[in-house]
């Protein structure tokens, strides 16, 4: 009954492909598989296991989850976030709120989806910083120069080379511990 809700909301809402898995064993490979474009999950209370499971499909899978729930704590609703649902709707299962709560997963979905490819662009760019300041240091060290020196020398060598200076300071790193 409520997985039809579901569908005939979905449907409605004009998705036509739709699959229903009324089975949690080998969950994960079987999502895998249909590869969906979001997951709807419909219980009437999650348990620790379920949002397990969730947090494993949604390391791998990467899509917006949506789960409806009859009853909630505040723990279940924090574990449920964690494992990367989107939109957690307790007591709200009607065909008319389907689009509404597909659209708040998928968004919120594709903006923490922005926050985590941020978040990666500043963490390279302070590991390629700190590479960049040791490729420094060696320099100064084994050349005595100093530190504008030391940057000049490596920009220069990545524009001759044309190679981004992160990857000449690789190149310095690498072959300072060679020659140790």
């Amino acid at each position: 009954m409520r997985a039809s809700i579901l569908e005939e909301g979905l449907r409605e809402a004009g998705y036509s492909r739709v699959t229903i898995l009324r089975e949690m064993k080998n969950l994960m490979r079987r999502i895998v598989d249909l590869d969906p474009d979001v997951i709807f999950i419909d219980l009437e209370n999650p348990n620790r296991d379920v949002l397990e499971q969730m947090f494993q499909v949604s390391r791998s899978v990467h899509r917006p989850i949506a789960m409806f729930v009859d009853r909630s704590e505040t723990d279940m609703i924090e574990a449920a976030v964690d494992a990367g649902v989107g939109a957690y709707v307790v007591d709200g299962l009607r065909k008319e709120r389907v689009k509404a709560v597909l659209d708040m997963a998928v968004s919120r979905f594709n903006a923490f989806s922005k926050l985590r490819e941020e978040l990666d662009r500043a963490r390279a760019a302070l590991d390629e910083r700190k590479l960049v300041d040791r490729a420094k240091g060696i320099l100064m060290s084994s050349k005595g120069m100093s530190e504008e020196a030391a940057y000049a020398l490596l920009r220069k060598a990545a524009m001759n080379e044309n190679r981004r200076i992160s990857e000449v300071a690789q190149s310095v790193v690498t072959a300072a511990r060679l020659l140790k």
